[in-house]
């Protein structure tokens, strides 16, 4: 069967690598072309586009980039055209896919999405949309499918797929990844400061500035893979500081607290069970038109998930020296650690266990066989 993924981002790379390797278990013949990154190339098919091509934060940077996302949409769907797949699967990605979507639905191609765009956090009138453009939808947190149950539309909840993708990763040895990478044996603040400029820009510099405030811990940046080195060098300035490309997964394995930009980050610390301290800060502008339009109480998917504050949140102003300072010392001391470790393992079970990619790629298949 002939598929055609469309995956954007770093995260959709990932989880679009995992679902091409479950499709190619349970389709031998698959025939696959994607818009996505580099795992899902090493994992088999045709790259059409990069990810890196097409990553563009805020609404801000999408209005002043309109004409290039109006050409990549045309291309796109002419792609799909000549490919004429039996099947089109979206993941993640909303404001690119739903345009596509709605397109494929009209010319008759079978359209699936993986990991729902997130209707639940804001303009859930997108749900009639999907309703009428999407034939199937697999999401990967526990939540959303008693919502878009309230919109009478079924989903299909397969757990969340980076369990898979931790569980499956080849482990590296604490020992051999430090030398590897010239660290020295002090405990390890990981900072994940986001993959796109715009947001390593606004949250590296306030995370780099504790770093003289806590010379028995050494920083690592963990460097996105959509970005170079020379970009994250004009912000540090200690020695403390390292810089570990494409190597987030091994770098949380062995950190002791982590500074994390909001995002699947926070989920993918949390299943480390690592303590973290969430931060956030976008553009002024963009801040205040999501504020309008974002109904959720929570922005990190771990609190989202459990419905509750296990970590902490800086949001817009509150993300400063002063406040991360404190909640970095809070998230070091032992009695507070222990508990996050309970609700962490509680997450975990909440999240649904493994084998998301092969479920949905089972889901997927057994739909479009003939």
């Amino acid at each position: 069967m002939k598929y055609y993924i469309l995956a954007g981002e770093a995260s959709g790379d990932l989880h679009g690598s995992n679902l091409i390797r479950a499709l190619q278990k349970e389709d031998a013949n698959a025939n696959i072309r994607f818009w996505g990154g580099d795992l899902m190339q090493e994992a088999g098919g045709t790259l059409v586009k990069h990810y890196k091509e097409r990553a563009f934060m805020g609404f801000t940077e999408v209005i002043l980039n309109l004409g290039k996302i109006f050409k990549l949409i045309s291309y796109c769907k002419s792609e799909i055209e000549s490919f004429n797949p039996d099947v089109i699967v979206f993941i993640d990605n909303s404001g690119f896919n739903l345009r596509i979507a709605k397109w494929a639905k009209q010319a008759g191609f079978k359209t699936h999405y993986y990991i729902s765009p997130q209707v639940w956090a804001s303009r859930a009138g997108r749900v009639k949309a999907i309703k009428r453009d999407i034939d199937a939808m697999y999401v990967i947190l526990p939540f959303v499918k008693p919502f878009y149950k309230k919109y009478g539309y079924e989903v299909h909840f397969v757990g969340h797929p980076l369990i898979d993708a931790i569980n499956n990763r080849k482990q590296v040895g604490e020992f051999k990844f430090r030398a590897e990478h010239q660290l020295n044996d002090k405990p390890i603040i990981a900072l994940l400061p986001g993959s796109r400029k715009q947001e390593i820009t606004k949250m590296l510099s306030v995370m780099l500035s504790l770093v003289n405030e806590y010379p028995e811990y050494q920083f690592v940046i963990a460097g996105a893979p959509s970005q170079d080195y020379s970009f994250y060098e004009t912000f540090i300035n200690s020695q403390n500081v390292k810089f570990i490309a494409n190597k987030t997964y091994d770098l949380l394995s062995i950190s002791t607290a982590a500074l994390v930009t909001s995002g699947t980050a926070t989920l993918e610390t949390a299943l480390f069970k690592v303590p973290q301290v969430v931060c956030y800060k976008g553009s002024s502008i963009s801040y205040h038109i999501a504020k309008r339009i974002i109904t959720l109480k929570f922005i990190s998917l771990v609190n989202l998930v459990m419905d509750r504050a296990v970590v902490t949140e800086l949001i817009q102003n509150d993300f400063n020296k002063k406040h991360l300072k404190q909640e970095l010392d809070l998230i070091l001391d032992p009695k507070h650690r222990k508990k996050l470790f309970l609700d962490y393992y509680e997450l975990e079970k909440t999240l649904g266990g493994k084998g998301a990619s092969k479920k949905t790629a089972q889901l997927i298949y057994q739909s479009i066989k003939p």
